[in-house]
C-alpha cells in the first residue's frame, strides 16, 4: 500500500508539470493567436506577410522539432532558457499559429455588411468588434479551438524529450524501476479525465454562444 501511495504522489507531481505547461500555453497562445489573425488580415502588407510566414513556419514543422530547436539551438547563439521556459516558448508559438488560422477563418466568416451597418449606426470599430463581431466569431471558432485544446493536452507529453519530469516521464521511470504497468494506466486515466473535462466545458460554451445563431 505504501508503495502505491508513493507511486501516486510521484505521478501527481508529474501531472502538475503537465498541467502547468497546458494552462500557461493556452492562456498565452489564445490572445497571441487572435492578434496574429488580425495581423494576417491587416491591410499593412509587411505585417500581413510576416504573420503569414510565421504561421507557415509553425504549422509546417513538427512541434518536436521546434522544442529541440528552442532547447538546443538557441543556446548556441547565447540565449539559454530554463527548461520550463523553453517548453512554454515552443508550445506557445506553435499553438498560437494554429489558433491564428482558426480566428482568421472565424473573422472572415462574418459578412462585411455587418461592419458597414455598424459604421452607419455610428458604432466605433472597438464596439463593433466587441458587441457584434466577437460573439459571432467565438461561436464559429469554439469547435476547432476545442479540438486544438484537446490536442494540446496530449502534446504536453512531448516535453519528455527535454528530460522534464512531466506525467509521462515520471510514469515511465516508475515502470522501468518497479516493473509495474500501473503508472501507465494512471497516466492514461489522467489524460482521459482532462479530455472529458475540456469536452464538457467546450460543449457548455458552445451552447452559450449558440444563442447568436439567430
Amino acid at each position: 500500500m505504501e508503495k502505491f501511495l508513493n507511486m501516486t504522489v510521484l505521478i501527481f507531481q508529474g501531472a502538475g508539470v503537465t498541467l502547468e505547461i497546458f494552462f500557461i500555453t493556452l492562456i498565452l497562445a489564445l490572445p497571441i493567436g487572435a492578434l496574429a489573425a488580425l495581423g494576417r488580415l491587416s491591410k499593412i502588407k509587411p505585417l500581413s506577410l510576416l504573420m503569414e510566414f510565421y504561421v507557415w513556419i509553425m504549422r509546417g514543422t513538427p512541434l518536436m522539432l521546434q522544442l529541440l530547436f528552442v532547447y538546443f539551438a538557441l543556446p548556441v547563439v547565447g540565449l539559454r532558457l530554463p527548461d520550463i521556459a523553453a517548453a512554454l516558448l515552443a508550445f506557445t508559438l506553435n499553438y498560437a499559429a494554429y489558433f491564428a488560422e482558426i480566428f482568421r477563418a472565424g473573422l472572415q466568416a462574418i459578412p462585411r455588411g455587418q461592419f458597414e451597418a455598424s459604421k452607419v449606426l455610428g458604432l466605433s470599430h472597438w464596439h463593433t468588434m466587441k458587441r457584434i463581431v466577437f460573439p459571432q466569431v467565438l461561436r464559429i471558432v469554439l469547435p476547432p479551438i476545442s479540438n486544438e485544446t484537446i490536442n494540446l493536452v496530449k502534446d504536453t507529453s512531448l516535453i519528455y524529450i527535454l528530460a522534464m519530469n512531466d506525467l509521462l516521464r515520471v510514469a515511465r521511470t516508475i515502470v522501468q524501476r518497479e516493473f509495474d504497468m500501473t503508472p501507465f494506466l494512471i497516466a492514461a486515466i489522467f489524460y482521459l479525465a482532462m479530455t472529458a473535462v475540456l469536452t464538457w466545458a467546450f460543449k457548455k460554451l458552445e451552447a452559450h454562444y449558440g444563442k447568436y445563431d439567430a
